[in-house]
């Protein structure tokens, strides 16, 4: 093949699988999909394969021929229905509609395979509002989601909450640098949410007996690596009938407003702009202080109060934090580098709110607030308001405000794609 056109045209990718193991029993409860280019040719590794299509502006549809190619090899070898098959993601994907020459496998897929979409920090922060969407599109059809390589990138740890994985993938390093202290907060931060929600923790890259002692330390109950079985060609034959739970999901956000959501649980307090200032700023200041990076999501009503200062405290922290939005009417899609933007209908009801709320691995909090429309002075308006730091409302609030922020072209989005 001449280039990554003819690869592409040609759907000529091929799957390889490695197996998933409980640990506690050595039974196989699944594989994951891993898609190479023709062999010998520039493009066998995955890598050169998605960059190449990336340079070419078509890396959405090879994550479809990718996970087509997966799926058909899969249902060809009739495998048990208790096994699970994790697939990955590249965040152009959600957004891609499916080639109609692969879209019937993809559709036998759907209504006959357990599958668990994977998603990274990357894809999630690029564009939450899609994200959302889509891992609530793998939810309806039965499937399953995992938050990949986490500890990798300490950003993973803020965005765990919006993506509200069944399934945690510990990045391999942490396995071999059990004592960094780095490695202490990623595997503590993991236990707190795989205790409160039932999650599966699962370890990557175990390919020694002390790797595997390691990861059950960790608390990882399902291992991945050398040690059971290098990516090879599938045999289902091997598996054991041991099938991996998934969690209940989260409530798919609504409409409702972070105040209209908070303000159901908690007792209202009126006071004046000028009072509310100090608490939005100390929780703003939250986003700087320590090491674990939250996600800092604010609501201005109108672009005039995106002041210029506050523009500044916005930009310095985007470079901190995985995930920075404001939203106002009038504002821009990226009203300063590396702060998301979104602009709100006259008729929305967040155009009568002030609203900060930050989510972390160990913090969440949120200040909801409702302008009560008075016409004096800036600082004497008055808001009815109500802080909170009860994660669960925190995220709540929090996902009614990421359902908000999207790409401003946001065609229909798809079940994610495999690599």
């Amino acid at each position: 093949m001449r280039n990554i056109h003819d690869v592409l045209d040609a759907r000529a990718v091929t799957t390889l699988f490695q197996p998933l193991i409980e640990i506690a029993t050595g039974r196989t409860v699944g594989y994951e999909a891993l898609s190479r280019g023709p062999a010998g040719s520039p493009w066998e590794s995955p890598a050169a394969l998605f960059a190449a299509a990336r340079a070419v502006g078509r890396e959405g549809e090879l994550d479809w021929i990718c996970r087509a190619q997966a799926y058909r090899t899969i249902l060809a070898a009739e495998p048990d229905n208790s096994l699970t098959w994790f697939v990955n993601m590249e965040p152009t994907a959600a957004r891609t509609v499916c080639p109609p020459d692969l879209a019937p496998v993809v559709k036998l897929a759907r209504g006959r395979l357990r599958v668990v979409t994977e998603m990274t920090e990357r894809a999630i922060a690029g564009d939450p509002s899609g994200l959302l969407s889509a891992a609530a599109a793998c939810r309806d059809a039965g499937w399953g989601v995992a938050l990949d390589d986490v500890g990798a990138d300490p950003l993973s740890l803020a965005l765990m909450p919006f993506v509200h994985p069944d399934v945690v993938k510990l990045d391999m390093q942490l396995l071999r640098e059990p004592g960094d202290p780095h490695t202490a907060k990623v595997v503590a931060a993991v236990a707190a949410y795989a205790e409160a929600s039932g999650a599966v923790v699962l370890a990557e890259g175990i390919e020694t007996p002390e790797h595997l002692a390691v990861a059950r330390t960790m608390g990882a109950t399902i291992g991945q690596g050398w040690l059971f079985g290098r990516p090879g060609p599938l045999d289902p034959s091997r598996a054991d009938n041991a099938r991996m739970p998934f969690i209940p999901p989260p409530a798919v956000p609504d409409r409702r407003s972070p105040f209209e959501i908070v303000a159901a649980r908690r007792p209202l307090v009126r006071t004046t702009k000028d009072h509310l200032m100090p608490t939005s700023r100390h929780l703003e200041a939250l986003v700087e202080v320590g090491e674990e990076a939250p996600v800092l999501l604010a609501c201005f009503q109108e672009a005039r109060h995106f002041t210029r200062a506050t523009a500044r405290r916005f930009e310095r922290i985007a470079t901190k934090s995985p995930l920075v939005a404001a939203l106002g009417a009038g504002l821009a899609t990226e009203p300063v580098p590396g702060v998301r933007g979104a602009s709100l209908d006259d008729g929305d009801a967040l155009r009568g709110e002030w609203n900060v709320i930050v989510v972390g691995p160990h913090r969440a909090a949120a200040l909801v607030a409702k302008d009560l429309g008075d016409t004096g002075a800036e600082r004497d308006r008055r808001f009815d308001f109500a802080l909170t730091h009860d994660r669960a409302l925190v995220v709540e609030a929090a996902r009614s405000l990421l359902s908000r922020v999207a790409p401003a072209e946001s065609p229909a989005i798809e079940l994610l794609a495999a690599r």
